[in-house]
């Protein structure tokens, strides 16, 4: 299938503006994706929500089978819970959080992005899924496992994966990078070169991707267009505002990270009509909203500020910040929409408060999670110091009084929540916590050593 010539004249300009004099040999790389892909092309479902979109957020394995040896998977074992609740007609789309073989941070740090983990189940599991469920997938693009088969062949020098990763200078000052975790930004490690410093945003084990070289663009479009193929209908960027890195900025939301989303929803547009892209920016409500760009970047954008901003309401009693804000939300371009949820994989993002709630008032619902059984993840930032970053409790104890303790009030309180966040203007998504209403899981915590 050749790629259209108003494809092209779109996607030109943009691959200029990442890759200068490589722009054109670039886009020919991309024609036998298109060529690989063409069964993609079908008709678009219009519109590409309604009023009946629901998704759940869960992980492949939260459901586990009873015997293992007998051939069942966690994911079949799930699909079948969903049917048998009679959850079908209830929830349009379930989006299973990373499923491939990993090595740390609950799936997002990938080994391989086409292999489904045979803890979770196979690509047969994911299928059966989505003959009652729209399906949606992550894809982590910012980042692989150190133990990807990519990374070992750049520590080994073998081409192309030498261009697939980013090494610096230690030396170099770095302060300006914007930091979401409180970790070195640079991580040694041995090649055949000798020791290098490589990039690592979220942690030694997360060893970001080089797109400022053509052969990582095109390498991910063809997991994008492969996640497709195996039928999502909704894909995740996650972590997609640290993409591009340029030295002496802060190397997030950089216009060269916008051009890739914007070119990424080209590619979707042209080979795989209807496949909508939901970008993962948990940043300031402003700065989130920037995805959206003209109607021609994501389509979708995660409504980062209304899960701290709703539960500040519930336990203060006062829903004046979270009214105003609501009350200042703009009506969004057309094509696009937000993503309404309280709780996901993560902690409760706190950076979307910002410029929203006062300091003192911040500081209160910091101390009332803690209160509450919770932790205080921190993000280092370009003075050296820590500063909150997300609260680690799910959304059921957050919202329990202030030992812990769980009544009537309690339960009330929790349901108006998840009230609230399905009645907005949005698509709503309800975490499978949510959805069955787990407390905290302290135990967990110390035996892992992690607090989400």
């Amino acid at each position: 299938m050749p790629l259209s010539s108003s494809f092209q004249n779109r996607v030109l300009p943009r691959l200029k503006q990442l890759y200068g004099a490589d722009a054109e040999q670039t886009l020919a790389r991309i024609a036998p994706l298109a060529e690989k892909y063409t069964h993609l092309k079908r008709p678009t479902r219009e519109p590409l929500w309604d009023e009946r979109d629901t998704i759940l957020i869960t992980y492949g394995d939260q459901i586990q089978p009873d015997d293992p040896s007998a051939g069942q998977t966690a994911l079949h074992e799930q699909t079948e819970f969903l049917k048998a609740h009679k959850l079908e007609g209830l929830l349009k789309a379930v989006h299973i959080l990373p499923f491939s073989p990993y090595s740390s941070d609950d799936g997002f740090s990938v080994i391989d992005y086409r292999e489904v983990d045979p803890n979770v189940g196979t690509w047969d599991d994911v299928a059966e899924m989505g003959e009652s469920f729209d399906l949606i997938f992550d894809l982590v693009l910012n980042h692989c496992s150190q133990h990807s088969q990519w990374f070992q062949d750049y520590k080994a020098g073998k081409a192309p994966y030498t261009n697939y990763f980013i090494d610096v200078d230690p030396a170099t000052d770095v302060s300006q990078v914007t930091r979401p975790r409180s970790l070195p930004l640079l991580t040694p490690v041995e090649t055949t070169e000798g020791t290098k410093h490589v990039w690592t945003t979220f942690s030694d084990d997360q060893i970001d991707l080089n797109f400022a070289h053509p052969d990582v663009l095109i390498e991910m479009l063809d997991v994008l267009l492969g996640y497709a193929a195996r039928g999502a209908r909704i894909i995740r960027l996650d972590a997609i505002a640290y993409l591009w890195k340029r030295l002496g900025t802060s190397c997030i939301h950089l216009p060269e990270t916008h051009e890739v989303v914007k070119l990424m929803r080209d590619v979707l547009d042209e080979i795989a009509p209807g496949t909508i892209l939901l970008t993962e920016t948990n940043v300031p409500h402003e700065e989130n909203v920037s995805y959206f760009g003209q109607g021609d970047e994501a389509h979708m954008v995660y409504q980062f500020s209304l899960a701290p901003l709703l539960l500040d309401a519930l336990l203060t009693g006062d829903g004046s910040v979270l009214m105003g804000w609501l009350s200042d939300l703009p009506d969004w371009t057309p094509g696009t929409t937000v993503f309404n949820f309280t709780s996901s994989h993560d902690g409760i993002g706190v950076r979307p408060l910002e410029g929203l709630l006062a300091e003192a008032r911040f500081a209160n619902l910091i101390q009332a999670v803690r209160d509450r059984g919770g932790h205080i993840s921190t993000r280092r930032k370009a003075d050296g110091s820590d500063s909150p970053y997300e609260m680690n409790i799910t959304y059921f104890s957050a919202l329990s009084g202030p030992g812990g303790e769980s009544d009537e009030f309690h339960l009330r309180r929790f349901l108006t929540s998840q009230a609230v966040m399905l009645a907005l203007r949005g698509i709503p998504g309800i975490y499978f916590h949510c959805l069955v209403g787990t407390p905290n899981h302290e135990a967990g915590v110390q035996e892992t050593g992690r607090a989400r």
